[in-house]
């Protein structure tokens, strides 16, 4: 499994008008191959929003990282200094600490 964390800062756009489009937008993550699950992540004080991401495997975050949703996430005029940054799944102890079982390879 695979784990990817996007961070950005909002530019020029307000909170509430992120948090309005993050719902829209929402549903189009369903569509996306090999992904687990996805959570919109934000810090009010310190402008940091993004996602973390769990993918089933490499290839599906590869493929993530190619497609139109990424494209535009990296390339949106109201995000600056957007950062990614990819880790592993440590299977032994997650699956200890209740890590659903049924997606860790």
């Amino acid at each position: 499994m695979k784990i990817l964390i996007i961070n950005f800062n909002l530019k020029n756009l307000g909170v509430d008008d992120f948090k309005a489009q993050a719902h829209i937008d929402a549903m189009d993550f369903r569509s996306v191959e090999g992904l687990i699950s996805k959570y919109f992540i934000g810090d009010e004080n310190d402008n940091v929003y993004g996602g973390v991401y769990i993918f089933k495997d490499e290839e599906s975050l590869e493929k993530y990282k190619k497609g139109p949703i990424f494209e535009f996430l990296s390339t949106n005029e109201f995000f600056d200094n957007f950062t990614t940054k990819e880790h592993v799944v440590i299977d032994g102890p997650s699956i200890i600490a209740g890590a659903k079982t049924e997606t860790i390879s």
